[in-house]
């Protein structure tokens, strides 16, 4: 497949990145790439869809990566995997002898191995500049599901599920294939509901999640759903207010610098150093602006703030407000910034994935969670138009219209932006330029 159509095709099948920010999947396609890398880290704990879908699906999951790798002209393709998920790492190694361009590199089971600029790092060599996309260093990165999406996109079938594992305090944790738009109430339900009264939702994996409520949509971004009790660290620590943690800084960091010791992207040389920023915040100094602009090169990871600080303290949540807040008035990454020489400390200070669990508390939890294809289902989804990265898409349909699974229901918006498509047949009952409810009638 040429690379022309290539783009078209997952541009118009709705394929984003399915664990990430959503970037759409057409984006990073290009001529200037000379390696593929295939992300199978999946290093937070408790989520395992990742190394569960390749372990079956190996074969279509690397038969699309060489059509990708081909259609960019890239010269190679890596399989990142960690060494432990050992029936995933011999499904592979099964498969290679197919495809001569592709090759397996296995990984640490440390945390955050997932991050585009560590695994580019860990399967390459190469250090990605700070700010850079990977494209920069002649790489670019998908995960698993992605690819497995790219390879159904070249099937005829655009996203309209997304693999989600529902896992914590469940009776029986669970990776379930859901339509998108599903509320995450009906994931726990078939997971057996929770094991705790007034459980929390945290969506998006232990570290980088985000509390969400039952009644939240599956996105083409939902990775997990984790519930826990109301009264866990990981669920206190993200209700916190701001000015609170700031107070907690003030009057608790003792600038051990552990925070910054155990920075992954700050090991590789980029000029992120969270104790001299929760000095300047804490105490309200701004005389060096530079200490607040670095927040902007933060991959929000969480190892500050859930594994390094000593005091409990927030300094993930606190740089991502600053971040934000720099990024509202417009202030953008240096495109000038060089990285440092990497630190010759840096395979000492890595963060393991058994002691990252038991530092969150969550050991208990660590149980199987199979993988259930047989999509989930469900009778009225709520589709956010923005999914992705970009511009949100175009509905083509309206309000009364009845449509089958894949019916396109919004269509690609100028410049970056991806489709939308049915993923239940039913009714349209709302349809704006928000978002769209659909439900069988």
């Amino acid at each position: 497949m040429d690379l022309t159509t290539l783009r078209e095709l997952l541009r118009v099948s709705g394929v984003v990145g399915a664990g990430g920010a959503g970037f759409p999947s057409y984006g990073k396609l290009s001529e200037q790439a000379d390696t593929v890398l295939l992300n199978c880290a999946e290093c937070e704990p408790l989520l395992t869809l990742h190394r569960q879908l390749l372990e079956r699906h190996a074969p279509e999951i690397l038969a699309a990566l060489e059509t990708v790798t081909a259609a960019m002209g890239a010269q190679r393709a890596i399989v990142c995997v960690k060494a432990e998920y050992h029936g995933t790492v011999d499904a592979v190694r099964t498969c290679l002898d197919a495809h001569p361009h592709l090759s397996l590199h296995t990984l640490d089971s440390v945390y955050p191995t997932g991050d585009e600029v560590i695994l580019i790092y860990e399967a390459t060599g190469r250090v990605l500049r700070p700010g850079g996309l990977p494209l920069e260093a002649g790489v670019v990165v998908f995960n698993v599901e992605t690819m497995f999406n790219i390879h159904r996109a070249m099937q005829g079938h655009p996203v309209t599920d997304k693999l989600v594992t529902v896992t914590g305090a469940v009776h029986a944790p669970v990776t379930l294939r859901a339509p998108l738009g599903t509320p995450l109430g009906e994931l726990v339900a078939r997971a057996g509901g929770a094991t705790v009264p007034d459980a929390a939702y945290l969506v998006g994996g232990p570290m980088m999640g985000a509390l969400g409520s039952p009644a939240q949509p599956v996105t083409k971004t939902t990775n997990a759903v984790l519930v826990l009790p109301p009264d866990h660290t990981l669920v206190l620590g993200r209700s916190a207010a701001l000015p609170l943690q700031l107070k907690r800084a003030a009057s608790a960091c003792c600038q051990c610098e552990s925070c910054t010791d155990l920075c992954t992207r700050h090991a590789l040389g980029h000029p992120i150093e969270p104790h001299l920023f929760m000095r300047a915040a804490a105490n309200g100094d701004f005389r060096d602006t530079q200490v607040f602009l670095n927040t902007l090169y933060c991959s929000g990871c969480g190892v500050c703030e859930q594994y390094a600080c000593p005091q409990s303290l927030s300094p993930r949540t606190l740089i991502g407000a600053y971040k934000a807040g720099l990024r509202k008035a417009g202030v953008k990454l240096s495109p000038d910034c060089v990285a440092a020489p990497v630190s010759p400390l840096r395979a000492w200070r890595t963060v393991p994935e058994a002691r990252l669990a038991a530092r969150l508390g969550l050991t208990a939890y660590e149980h199987a969670a199979p993988l259930v294809e047989t999509p989930l289902a469900t009778a009225r989804v709520h589709l956010p138009l923005s999914q992705h990265i970009g511009a949100p898409a175009v509905p083509v349909v309206q309000t009364g219209d009845h449509v089958e699974v894949g019916t396109l229901l919004a269509r690609p918006a100028d410049g970056l932006s991806t489709a939308l498509h049915a993923s239940i047949a039913g009714t349209m009952l709302d349809c704006n330029n928000k978002y769209i409810v659909l439900a069988q009638q």
